[in-house]
């Protein structure tokens, strides 16, 4: 120390410490009656920010207090240095981690704000937590006087190695990152691929990509795989879809009346039932003289691919009833079998010698006895 300490200097020292301390207490106060007022809003930026301020403010109000308890205490000048550095880097990781919890809040609630449903691609706010982290410990090492120059040559050298090394996992980092700026592909979809999987797409991670079938099974598909393979997207260019129904009627039926009566029935399950597209204009078309009937094909129109099955199942009910209700027969294919009465004749069977028939000499060319 430069002097002896005294008590007037641990007195200021105390008042400055707790003046930070009660600082810290005030702002936390403000700072739950701002995030009351941002609940609010329609915008959720505001409560990310007034969320993750909540922790760097009174951290910020402490360590001042504790700046100054420090500048007014007799320390010489290597350790006033060092506190002054210490409380330096405890500051700026503080506002590290808060940027890292606002930059990742804000890029979640963009995700969720341009795919409108409540997964995330959580690849984008992996990328953006872990950038600003990086940039944070940096300075954090430049401000206690480490050089980071040959820090960040030898992260660029060892990086080809790590490159090298994790090959498939870089491979499923940016395949990952092509599908979500293609746009091809957004949390909440519902994709099938040629493989066979299918679901909604729940969310895109840096390795792979979680889908959730209709049987609530969660299935992870590897986005290399997903970036390499044929995929039908039905949520693009839009969540609406038609529905192809095939029906088929009796020889002997009015098919004007038939395609009346099937429109009726079309109109009233697009009006009625959750998921139908109130106004989709039905359509009905013949195309095939069967064995049996004539067939055709009822198109209706969906909201999103999970309605189809709601739609349908209603719809070959009520065209069922309807059907019995006017006379209009869906004949089943018949078969006639001829049964011919009396014994079949049965063909001869030509002679052949029995595994028991004795030998005779003849078998060895001797003359028969």
């Amino acid at each position: 120390m430069n002097r002896d300490l005294t008590l007037h200097d641990l007195i200021v020292a105390g008042i400055a410490m707790g003046a930070g301390i009660a600082a810290a207490l005030l702002l936390r106060l403000i700072l739950k009656w701002l995030g009351e007022r941002a609940g609010r809003t329609r915008w959720s930026g505001d409560d990310i920010i007034v969320d993750a301020l909540r922790a760097l403010v009174p951290w910020a109000a402490i360590t001042g207090g504790a700046a100054v308890a420090a500048s007014v205490l007799p320390l010489n000048a290597r350790v006033g240095r060092n506190v002054t550095m210490t409380l330096t880097a405890v500051l700026i990781m503080a506002a590290t981690l808060t940027a890292t919890r606002i930059v990742a809040g804000l890029v979640q609630a963009l995700a969720n704000s341009k795919s409108g449903v409540a997964g995330s691609a959580t690849i984008f706010v992996n990328i953006s937590r872990v950038v600003v982290l990086a940039m944070g410990f940096l300075v954090v090492l430049e401000t206690m006087g480490v050089s980071i120059a040959p820090l960040l040559t030898a992260l660029g050298v060892g990086g080809l190695a790590v490159a090298l090394a994790l090959q498939d996992t870089l491979a499923n980092l940016f395949a990952g990152v092509h599908i979500l700026a293609s746009r091809t592909v957004q949390p909440g979809d519902y994709i099938r691929l040629s493989s066979g999987e299918e679901g909604y797409v729940v969310d895109i991670n840096w390795r792979n990509t979680v889908v959730r079938h209709i049987s609530n099974n969660l299935v992870i598909i590897p986005n290399t795989q997903l970036s390499g393979t044929n995929m039908t997207n039905y949520h693009r260019p839009e969540q609406a879809m038609t529905l192809n129904v095939q029906v088929g009627v009796g020889y002997d039926s009015d098919l004007d009346h038939v395609e009346r009566v099937t429109t009726e029935v079309v109109e009233s399950v697009m009006e009625d039932i959750d998921g139908g597209l109130p106004d989709h204009e039905p359509a009905v078309r013949f195309h095939t003289f069967g064995d049996s009937r004539i067939s055709f094909t009822v198109i209706l129109g969906v909201g999103e691919f999970s309605d189809q099955y709601r739609i349908k199942h209603e719809f070959i009910k009520r065209l069922h009833r309807r059907y019995r209700a006017e006379g209009i027969s869906i004949p089943a294919p018949t078969r006639t079998i001829a049964v011919q009465q009396g014994e079949l004749p049965i063909p001869p069977i030509p002679h052949q010698r029995s595994v028991t028939e004795p030998m005779t000499g003849a078998a060895h060319g001797e003359p028969p006895v």
